[in-house]
């Protein structure tokens, strides 16, 4: 098995969800906006790219049922407020997200949130192989069901 040296180092922060898992997701919730994408890999026809900056960009005016597969580097902190506060505005805003309990965003915004374990490893993008990291989906809004701690 090739590991990709990636996965353990900030060579990229740029993880494109997998289309299947995403599609299970939207059939959920059928989302008006990708907050974090490529143009190549965007999720829903309206998206903010890096050129736009996401972070700069009011979600709640721009969608009401948001996808946020954040950059996994330094600042995904700074990604997982900003879904959390723009829930206070009445928008529901599903993150994809490394599970991270040790941290203090997790338990800052994370555990406000409904947590839906990833069942074994996604394998993003056109990676080879499966991310050496378990993930987890993060709900924040209308119909979360804060508190639960659910496997997908």
């Amino acid at each position: 098995m090739s590991i990709n040296p990636a996965l353990f180092s900030s060579k990229t922060d740029l993880w494109a969800t997998p289309q299947d898992f995403f599609n299970r997701l939207d059939a959920e919730f059928n989302f008006e906006l990708d907050v974090c994408a490529l143009p190549e890999n965007a999720k829903c026809t309206r998206f903010y790219s890096p050129v736009v900056d996401g972070l700069k960009q009011d979600w709640a005016k721009d969608g009401r049922r948001i996808w946020c597969n954040p950059p996994y580097g330094r600042h995904i902190e700074k990604w997982i407020k900003k879904a959390y506060e723009t829930s206070l505005k009445g928008a529901t805003v599903v993150c994809l997200l490394p599970v991270r309990p040790d941290t203090k965003y997790w338990h800052q915004y994370c555990m406000k949130g409904e947590v839906r374990f990833v069942k074994g490893r996604l394998k993003f993008g056109i990676a080879k192989n499966a991310a050496p990291f378990p993930s987890a989906v993060v709900i924040f809004g209308e119909g979360a069901r804060v508190g639960q701690l659910i496997a997908i």
